[in-house]
């Protein structure tokens, strides 16, 4: 009976203890006024603890967040009065910086609660850039406030080792930049000294001017007439003005110093940064470098950039930035208040940068640039079976090296940026005739026998009061009369390819060109991922006489040289349609390549094999025939050449003139290629784009150029300030012009 009684006792006891009255808040333990008049008192309202675990949680959170302010929030008032919310911010900053961080991980993992204070361990793993993943164990004291757990900061929640107000400091070993060069293993850019040249107008020796103009070639790669261009004007007013040149090797430089010494007017400045040679060789492939920007320092900090160091901007520079930055080494020490050493943390070794070799050829490159030099104007040499791009130019160019930022003559001469060879979009014209002719041989609807009488003027039932021309009528020569399909090609012949566009948009429905166009390749990405390239447009045609337009590469039609390049290659090579390519392999200074070049379909011609050898006799007919439009640029050579004139109207007075081909020599060791020359607002292509194609022909299949454009006083030196084509023969050679978009009636532009 006692031990019922002592039972009953304890429970007694046990059940006081947890009652929630102690726990309540805004009412006094005992009863209230409805348990006084004798009713059953009511459960009373309970508010819980907060959790210690879910602030400190919220805290790491902001931190892996790097949300300072929501951080700061979070302290105590005392800790809030020992440092200020821009300094709380600046000492993480600073901590995240010299770490290198990626990011964070965290996890807490064990809390102590009190009533009105907790302790919480927890554990931080920094990932970093520079000395891997450094892991730390912390406890935090927090303290109940206004009914919030608020946390009791100091140095040591960041590291044990920064307690009592210790640093990090970072110190960077930051290897060489990685070369970039062509396809046997000439530089086009890397780390070297060079020197920034440059004229004193009013102190040049007029007897001394051969051996100057002669020197500075040599060093330049500039024509002795271009560098005299640089004074003539201020020495003949009389002005002493400094006159930019431009860069050369310091090892070059010093080798003439004994002559370059003697030279009047000529200042060298010394300078230790990014080179490019001759004035910068595919300065749109290769891109440039430039100073770290204000905007960019916190991120590059973080990734281990010096603030002096430079980074690519465009082209290969940028795209293999994480190849040619190398592996940074880097020494993470604490250091105490003073600055003195403290402890190391961790410490790792630099690693060399790659190199990364392209498929282009120097020699092919530089004398590509010279081609279209003086020209708004954009030129591209592919290997026809493979998608290695050997040439790729765009004039105006620029010369990279005027971005560097410690060279005397930074910013001294402005250039072209913008990569006309993939990123210039541009009517197509005539070229465009090879797509129409291989549309109308898979639509059914033609055959190669297919004739028409090809007179100077065309006019359709269907298009009542639409009257368009052709170029013979304008060339002041005879129509070109009765021509079946490849000899429409052959003669370029306007009308042929009028009446194909709208008999295909009747029969084949208003979709069937642009859809063959797109298979060709136009109005998407090439794929090339090196450099940027544009997609062009092309559009289904809304109206007949919008299908009129296309047929011959005019209507809203926009292609770049390169997507050019790539359907012509495809044409010349069986139907294979490849992605082009710049990079032939990256290369360690050490071991096996981390990349090598292979080829990369990315589609088929919708063409079948007998339809692409009538196309391809078509194309070989536009040269070889007496009758074709560019039969009399390339008479002579003995190399067979497979191509099609294009000369498409713009809104500007003068017509963009193209010339695009490919090769079927099968020489073992010279691949067979394609290229294509745009020249914006020039005018035939014939007159213009065919000879520049010639040129890179002799240039790629014999080493150098062998006949002078009609233009040239001497090879890449124009004798007249406008290029003009001055002995065309007589009668005038066939060439091709399109015609403008009639609204009504139309005639052709009048040739220039």
């Amino acid at each position: 009976m006692k031990t019922i009684r002592l039972t009953a006792i304890l429970l007694m006891i046990f059940l006081a203890a947890c009652t929630p009255a102690a726990r309540t808040t805004g009412t006094p333990a005992g009863p209230g006024p409805t348990a006084s008049r004798g009713k059953p008192a009511p459960f009373l309202a309970v508010t819980a603890a907060p959790d210690a675990r879910a602030a400190v949680t919220a805290f790491l959170k902001d931190w892996q967040a790097e949300n300072y302010s929501g951080m700061y929030a979070m302290l105590t008032k005392v800790s809030q009065d020992a440092i200020t919310r821009a300094d709380f911010t600046t000492r993480y900053q600073d901590v995240a910086n010299n770490l290198t961080l990626k990011s964070l991980e965290y996890a807490v993992t064990g809390v102590m609660t009190n009533p009105t204070n907790a302790q919480a361990a927890y554990q931080i793993t920094y990932h970093t850039n520079l000395v891997g993943d450094l892991t730390r164990q912390m406890t935090v004291n927090l303290a109940l406030e206004n009914g919030a757990w608020k946390l009791q900061w100091d140095d040591g929640m960041i590291m044990p080792e920064l307690k009592g107000g210790n640093k990090l400091a970072l110190t960077i070993n930051v290897p060489a930049r990685g070369n970039i060069y062509d396809s046997s293993g000439v530089a086009l850019a890397s780390q070297a000294d060079a020197v920034a040249i440059s004229l004193h107008t009013g102190e040049l020796v007029p007897s001394q001017e051969g051996t100057l103009l002669t020197e500075l070639s040599k060093l330049t790669g500039k024509t002795p007439e271009s560098i005299k261009a640089l004074y003539e004007y201020p020495v003949s007013i009389g002005q002493n003005w400094p006159v930019v040149v431009g860069e050369a090797n310091s090892a070059d430089v010093e080798k003439r110093m004994g002559v370059l010494s003697g030279l009047g007017g000529l200042y060298l400045e010394k300078y230790r940064n990014r080179f490019y040679p001759d004035g910068g060789v595919a300065p749109h492939v290769v891109g440039f470098v430039s100073a770290i920007y204000p905007n960019e320092l916190a991120d590059y900090t973080r990734r281990g950039y010096p603030p002096d160091e430079v980074v690519g901007r465009s082209g290969l520079e940028q795209w293999g930035e994480n190849y040619l930055a190398g592996v940074r080494g880097a020494s993470l020490h604490v250091v105490d208040p003073q600055g003195k050493i403290v402890t190391m943390l961790a410490e790792t070794n630099a690693q060399p940068a790659d190199s990364i070799y392209t498929t282009l050829d120097y020699n092919l490159q530089e004398q590509t640039q010279k081609a279209i030099n003086g020209f708004k104007a954009a030129a591209v040499v592919m290997e026809r079976d493979n998608g290695k791009i050997l040439a790729m130019a765009s004039s105006p160019g620029f010369d990279p090296n005027q971005l560097i930022p410690n060279n005397p003559l930074a910013g001294s001469i402005k250039g072209d940026y913008n990569n006309r060879a993939t990123m210039g979009q541009y009517p197509l014209g005539s070229v465009f005739k090879i797509i129409s002719m291989s549309a109308a041989l898979e639509s059914g609807v033609y055959t190669p026998e297919t004739t028409m009488d090809c007179q100077q003027t065309w006019t359709t039932p269907e298009l009542p009061g639409t009257v368009l021309t052709d170029w013979t009528k304008d060339y002041g020569i005879p129509a070109s009369g009765v021509l079946d399909l490849p000899q429409a090609l052959m003669r370029s012949c306007d009308p042929y390819f009028y009446q194909l566009g709208l008999n295909l948009f009747d029969q084949k429905g208003p979709d069937y060109m642009a859809s063959i166009a797109r298979q060709f390749g136009l109005g998407s990405r090439t794929g090339i991922d090196s450099i940027a390239d544009a997609a062009g447009n092309v559009q289904d045609p809304v109206m007949k006489i919008d299908a009129v337009h296309l047929s011959i590469g005019q209507y809203t039609l926009l292609v770049t040289p390169l997507q050019v390049a790539d359907f012509v290659a495809a044409v010349g090579n069986g139907g294979t349609l490849y992605v082009p390519q710049v990079v032939d392999k990256i290369s360690p200074l050490d071991g096996a390549p981390l990349f090598s070049f292979a080829p990369k379909v990315r589609g088929k011609l919708p063409v079948t094999a007998d339809h692409l050898k009538v196309v391809q006799s078509a194309m070989r007919s536009v040269i070889s025939d007496v009758k074709g439009t560019a039969h009399y640029v390339f008479m002579g050579m003995q190399i067979p050449i497979y191509g099609k004139t294009g000369t498409a109207q713009t809104s500007q007075e003068l017509p963009d003139a193209w010339f695009a081909a490919y090769t079927d020599d099968n020489q073992p060791n010279k691949p067979d290629i394609a290229v294509v020359v745009v020249a914006e607002n020039s005018g035939e292509g014939a007159d213009f784009a065919a000879p520049m194609v010639r040129r890179l022909l002799e240039v790629y299949f014999t080493g150098q150029p062998q006949r002078l454009y009609p233009w040239e006083a001497s090879y890449n030196v124009t004798k007249t300030p406008t290029p003009l084509y001055t002995n065309t023969p007589t009668p005038a050679p066939p060439t091709d012009t399109p015609t403008p978009q009639p609204s009504q009636t139309v005639t052709a532009t009048p040739k220039p």
